[in-house]
């Protein structure tokens, strides 16, 4: 039997959705992607005056916070695949804003660590977020700050319990 490979009419769609549409059936999860692709382009503007790419100020944050970090406990702390964080790395190197060498305890381990350099960016990068809050949330009063990042916790914690035997998820808290 051979299979109907005729084309639909331009215009008359091939599949179509219920009334409601596909979106229907996920309002909140739209919002969600809407959101989160849209304060990641945010994020890439405030960004792109520091000469740092959207994700590269998580791998400094961890750096300034935790010191020299193992390449490998850096790439489970930022939750990317290590190609990523390796690009990240070279980029951050190149900029003068991190040191790799090796592990003195495991020669095959290599450390990483903010600079010195590094220290100036660092409230360049602090300044951009205060920004991108103030942007993000200025719509919203005091109290609907509140009840959204009380509300954004509990939707964290349910993709937390979905996600937990997910391969991207491994090693990250």
């Amino acid at each position: 039997m051979k299979a109907d490979t005729a084309k639909a009419p331009a215009g008359d769609p091939v599949c179509t959705p219920g009334a409601a549409g596909v979106a229907a059936a996920g309002p909140v999860s739209l919002a969600v992607s809407r959101v989160a692709r849209l304060h990641r382009i945010a994020a890439g503007k405030a960004l792109k005056g520091l000469g740092l790419y959207p994700g590269q100020e998580f791998v400094m944050m961890h750096l300034w916070e935790a010191g020299a970090v193992r390449q490998s406990e850096l790439i489970r702390a930022v939750g990317l695949d290590a190609s990523t964080v390796t690009k990240m790395l070279q980029r951050l190197e190149q900029a003068g804003h991190v040191r790799r060498r090796p592990d003195p305890a495991d020669r095959r381990a290599v450390l990483v660590e903010a600079s010195a350099a590094s220290c100036g960016l660092l409230a360049q990068v602090e300044r951009a977020w205060a920004e991108l809050e103030g942007h993000t949330l200025s719509g919203l009063d005091a109290s609907e700050r509140e009840d959204l990042t009380r509300l954004l916790a509990k939707v964290e914690t349910s993709l937390r319990t979905e996600t937990a035997d997910c391969p991207e998820r491994r090693g990250e808290p």
